[in-house]
């Protein structure tokens, strides 16, 4: 038994739901509309508002294309589209979704997943690691807020170190996949050289913004980071393989 990422039920649902979320959108624009004309606020300052909302979208947009377009080599375009149109971020979704293909005895994903059954599992482990934020948030978010605001008062320092230690173990968590396969030789380096490129883009943009203060870059340091690194990485992986 096959499957089709890319059948057409699938485009209809992913459809569905994407215009429910367009249509929750375009309702509470109005509703913030008829509010700021209660309020008084110039219709030249909501215009404004709305523009420039708008304008700060297209770095985060072009970041969630890429991601789209990762993943649809081996989940299709519907599934990726609905995840990173919502709810998902790359970092976690492709992470989410190699972690339980390499649980199935997978390692290849470059081509498109058409076992019914490894498909229903990458999308429920995509799903339900993420879906917890969507509890724990509402349930516990004031209880942590006020728990770092007692901390900061306390000591201000250690606040900061906290904060520091909890970001970082985040990126840990992250950093362990890219070093993953390294004892596997020279090709096993190839995340780490993309990886050491893409901080040096970012670093190298950071500079632009700071010291020549091109203010612009610093919403689209990230999808520039990204699509000139994901371009480099090609270069990379047939320099390393050359070598072996």
């Amino acid at each position: 038994m096959t499957f089709d990422p890319n059948s057409k039920l699938m485009y209809i649902m992913v459809a569905i739901v994407l215009l429910y979320v367009t249509a929750q959108a375009v309702f509470f624009l109005v509703k913030a509309i008829k509010r700021a004309k209660e309020l008084n606020i110039s219709s030249s300052t909501v215009k404004k508002t709305i523009l420039s909302s708008a304008i700060f979208t297209i770095a985060p947009a072009i970041s969630i294309l890429m991601g789209v377009l990762t993943m649809a080599g081996f989940l299709g375009l519907p599934f990726p589209w609905l995840r990173l149109s919502i709810l998902g971020a790359l970092t976690y979704e492709v992470t989410a979704a190699t972690s339980a293909a390499k649980s199935l005895g997978i390692t290849d994903l470059s081509t498109l997943v058409t076992d019914p059954k490894v498909f229903a599992t990458m999308a429920w482990v995509m799903h339900l690691g993420i879906f917890t934020g969507l509890i724990l948030v509402p349930l516990f978010l004031k209880k942590i807020q006020r728990g770092l605001i007692k901390i900061k008062e306390r000591d201000e320092k250690w606040s900061d170190a906290f904060l520091t230690a909890l970001f970082l173990g985040m990126i840990s968590a992250f950093l362990g996949l890219i070093f993953a396969d390294i004892k596997s030789g020279l090709i096993g380096w190839i995340p780490v050289f993309v990886m050491i490129v893409s901080a040096l883009i970012m670093s190298v943009l950071g500079i632009l913004v700071k010291k020549f203060k091109i203010k612009w870059l610093e919403d689209f340091a990230l999808p520039i980071t990204m699509l000139v690194a994901m371009a480099l990485s090609i270069p990379i992986t047939n320099l390393i393989e050359s070598l072996i």
